[in-house]
């Protein structure tokens, strides 16, 4: 199976497991996001053309799912892109470790929470202490620890 299938088979299976499993596990408000770590991974391991372009692809498929429209994509595009800038030097061998994997999943779930407050903030005209305590910091934690234990079952 060509790569280009593989990887776009595998995002549309993580976009379903974010929609059907992981977006009903709440807890106090807060979710994880497999999307963004995929993501993520994606632009650590081909660059950033590869990173913006899954970010903008799979963003754009969690806008038409929650009806944020734009907002998921612009934000998984731009993340894409700034983790693309650090590519890993050895891709075919690319191992991340449990205290990588939580630390790496706690920055970027930071700064992608960070830029989707503000910018659901703007849209609704709402300011109130759940969008920072459960959407911004609870569901930062949150994806560090699916990332973590994702790391623990990756072999390659």
């Amino acid at each position: 199976m060509p790569l280009l299938l593989r990887r776009v088979l595998i995002g549309l299976l993580v976009v379903a497991l974010q929609w059907l499993v992981l977006g009903r596990l709440r807890l106090w408000g807060a979710y994880p996001d497999a999307v963004l770590l995929f993501v993520a991974w994606v632009g650590l391991r081909d660059g950033r053309l590869s990173g913006s372009v899954t970010g903008f692809g799979l963003g754009l498929l969690m806008d038409a799912i929650y009806g944020t429209w734009g907002i998921q994509m612009l934000v998984k595009t731009v993340i894409g892109f700034l983790i693309g800038l650090f590519p890993a030097d050895e891709r075919e061998s690319l191992l991340i470790l449990p205290q990588q994997a939580f630390l790496g999943a706690l920055v970027i779930a930071l700064l992608h929470n960070g830029l989707l407050v503000i910018f659901l903030a703007l849209q609704s005209g709402t300011r109130t202490s759940f969008l920072i305590s459960a959407l911004w910091i609870g569901s930062a934690l949150y994806t560090s620890i699916v990332g973590t234990i994702a790391s623990l079952f990756s072999t390659r």
